[in-house]
């Protein structure tokens, strides 16, 4: 596949991009509303700054071994957030073990019905 190098400022436009590489590309200052992204290796993918109100985050993490992608074997490599506004969200069917909260705001944070503040209060 051939490298095309395209450069866009003030440029407003619907678009569809399938089976291309946008390795290394940058977005910024862009408006990405209603923006799908369907089976992409976003590793390394780097958010700062963004507005993700209403984001839906679905079947994140490695192919499953029924997908042509599996690699047995292979492990996930960790995600992070930090300084980000997740209050209210919701967390359902996610693997997190090994998961550590630090220096967050956990007031109304409830695992399975079960308010962690009051588990910590009776440590």
């Amino acid at each position: 596949m051939e490298i095309q190098r395209v450069q866009l400022e003030k440029a407003c436009f619907d678009l569809t991009v399938t089976d291309a590489a946008l390795d290394g590309s940058s977005f910024e200052n862009v408006s990405m509303q209603n923006v799908r992204i369907t089976d992409a290796n976003l590793s390394d993918l780097h958010i700062e700054g963004a507005q993700l109100g209403g984001a839906h985050f679905e079947n994140i993490g490695l192919p499953p071994e029924d997908h042509p992608g599996y690699q047995a074997g292979f492990r996930q490599r960790p995600i992070q957030f930090g300084n980000s506004d997740l209050n209210g969200s919701t967390f359902a069917s996610c693997d997190l073990s090994n998961v550590e909260i630090n220096g967050c705001n956990i007031s109304g944070l409830k695992i399975n019905g079960v308010l962690i503040e009051d588990l910590l209060q009776n440590r």
